[in-house]
């Protein structure tokens, strides 16, 4: 089923320079897929462009900018008028005490992980009440479960992707429009070097625990089987996937193991 699933659709991914972004795109690419690749980094669109076969639209967008947004919105749907899916996987982590973070951090992540993420469903989203299908596929984290070390504004920022997509999914269902959620764990790719720091600036350390995580292969093809199935929600990962059992189930226990968990 999956093989055919994502043939000669039209799918469009954020986050697509490096990581589960560009994972994502080499695998629906194998598989057929239209592809639309945004991020930042244009001459990294390029490069994962020519490992996709070359065939790939790519957008610069930046999801802290909403004229960006709008703009490669418009650029996008002059191209292709309607998206199928949107994998919207792009944003920035975290490592930073809460109390010491400076508050203008706390707002770029919130504005890129939330409100830039939200603007582009929303943009998609119309498209796709119009032609009555599509897939929003939004990435979150395991940290959209609970709170930890470092990672305030991160979490919060994750958090407030579930009460909006699980809010949306509810009201679009009808409509033929899908909404899934994706929890990946610790998956090795540079998101803790390009976390911020409490004045804003790129950590450029690798966590231990990132660097032992799963491929970005696995956690897309895990991610990409979860979506044919059209599943509410994807979590990916180690022994670390175990916390969402033991959260809902001993929450008492979970806050005491939690904490004697390595902050990085």
């Amino acid at each position: 089923m999956i093989e055919n699933f994502y043939k000669d659709q039209v799918i469009w991914i954020t986050g697509a320079s490096s990581g589960i972004g560009e994972a994502l795109a080499l695998e629906l690419a194998a598989k057929g897929a239209t592809l639309v690749l945004s991020a930042r980094r244009e001459d990294e669109l390029q490069r994962v462009n020519q490992l996709c076969g070359g065939k790939a639209t790519i957008v610069k967008m930046d999801l802290g900018d909403e004229k960006s947004i709008r703009e490669a919105a418009s650029t996008v749907f002059n191209l292709h008028p309607q998206i199928d899916f949107l994998f919207n996987n792009g944003g920035i982590s975290q490592r930073s005490l809460c109390l010491e973070t400076d508050i203008s951090v706390d707002r770029r992540i919130m504005e890129v992980n939330f409100f830039g993420n939200i603007l582009l469903s929303k943009l998609v989203g119309a498209r796709m009440l119009s032609a009555k299908k599509g897939h929003i596929v939004v990435t979150s984290s395991l940290l959209g479960k609970w709170g930890f070390y470092l990672r305030s504004g991160y979490a919060a920022s994750k958090h407030a992707l579930h009460g909006y997509y699980e809010s949306l999914r509810m009201e679009v269902e009808k409509d033929g429009i899908y909404v899934t959620l994706v929890l990946p764990g610790f998956t090795n790719t540079e998101i803790s070097k390009h976390a911020l720091s409490s004045d804003g600036k790129p950590t450029n350390e690798m966590d231990h625990n990132q660097a032992g995580g799963l491929s970005p292969k696995q956690v897309a093809q895990s991610i990409l089987e979860g979506v044919a199935k059209r599943k509410f929600e994807i979590a990916i990962g180690g022994r670390e996937m175990k916390g969402l059992l033991v959260k809902r189930l001993f929450p008492a226990l979970f806050e005491k193991l939690v904490r004697k968990q390595s902050a990085k």
